[in-house]
């Protein structure tokens, strides 16, 4: 573990709308664990209503406040709260999240100095909620690092669907994946910006999975970094069983395809991701949510409204040319082959 004699510089940035109490809760732990130096803690308000930012300002007075005039969702948050920042690095926080220890930023470095091109990289994400116990569980939004199948759809290693392990230390090595989640995403300015930063169009959700598959194609590594641990409490902004949710996540899954797949597969592609999502919807029905169903159809009616203005990822490449991709269904494995776990998929 390094102690940082390279001098990089790290702002680490934290997104806030609407969740002063949680901010009251997590960033102590933030600024306990983040003394160093070489760390410039950050919080930009995304023009909050609930008093967020006065209260920052009063009872952190020690830290950076960025108020934003208007709620840009989470893509046009960050990209105005890191916009003309020097930092040689940036950690993207959620409200939500808080480092188990002080060597969070530490660990991320080193991964940093031993992979040059690192693009990005990721904490392993621990639910909050597991704490104060002795066995820890992995948190749904991350886990112990991001991947893709091969039709688009995202998971973790530890997270499959609604399948979240415990942390047993049976993914305890540095590797290679697809994305790192928005919860706690650690991120090389110069591959933020080559990348051209988050894609506005998503508002929220899927838009860190579409970030680190630009970088990807741009030759940038994203990578796993299990001695790096965060708490997220998760659901702070949207929760899962919200249907809003479900509206940007099967929508953004779309454009993120479109975006990113080249010209000669992204068409039948899309077309097989869509009649998985006609499967989902009457996965809801039956579970008698119709509310995320009739979102599942507004999604790609929005979809194929946008997609003529979404802005093509020129460098992109076949999927399987990627790393952290899963050259099989995950739906087809995890519900009518028993796959629930990541080593049933990867050995």
């Amino acid at each position: 573990m390094t102690s940082n004699k390279h001098t990089f510089q790290v702002d680490v940035v934290i997104l806030n709308y609407n969740t002063k109490d949680i901010l009251a809760q997590c960033l102590p732990q933030v600024i306990e664990f983040s003394q160093q130096a070489w760390v410039n803690i950050v919080v930009a308000d995304n023009n909050s209503t609930d008093g967020s930012a006065d209260f920052i300002a009063t009872e952190f007075p020690g830290i950076e406040l960025i108020r934003l005039e208007e709620n840009t969702g989470f893509a046009g948050g960050y990209n105005r709260a890191l916009e003309g920042r020097t930092a040689d690095y940036f950690v993207l926080l959620n409200s939500d999240a808080e480092p188990v220890n002080e060597h969070w930023l530490h660990e991320l470095i080193d991964l940093a100095v031993r992979h040059p091109n690192l693009g990005a990289a990721q904490p392993h994400l621990l639910d909050y909620k597991f704490k104060n116990q002795e066995l820890k569980k992995f948190e749904y939004a991350g886990a112990a690092g991001g991947f893709l199948d091969h039709f688009g759809f995202p998971f973790c290693r530890g997270r499959i669907f609604g399948n979240v392990e415990f942390n047993q230390n049976q993914y305890s090595t540095e590797m290679l994946i697809f994305w790192a989640t928005g919860a706690a995403m650690f991120v090389k300015r110069e591959a933020w910006e080559r990348a051209g930063g988050l894609d506005e169009s998503f508002f929220a959700h899927m838009e860190e999975i579409d970030l680190c598959w630009r970088m990807q194609t741009l030759g940038y590594e994203v990578i796993s970094c299990p001695k790096a641990q965060v708490y997220h409490i998760g659901g702070a902004t949207l929760s899962n069983q919200n249907p809003r949710k479900t509206f940007l996540n099967f929508r953004n899954g779309l454009m993120m395809l479109h975006k990113n797949l080249p010209t000669s597969t992204r068409n039948a592609l899309i077309l097989k991701r869509k009649l998985f999502d006609g499967l989902a919807g009457l996965f809801f029905l039956i579970q008698g949510k119709p509310k995320h169903t009739i979102q599942i159809i507004k999604a790609h009616q929005e979809f194929d409204r946008l997609k003529s203005s979404l802005s093509l990822n020129v460098n992109a490449k076949p999927l399987d040319q990627l790393n952290g991709v899963l050259n099989h269904s995950l739906v087809i494995g995890y519900f009518f082959k028993g796959k629930k776990l990541w080593s049933s998929w990867f050995k």
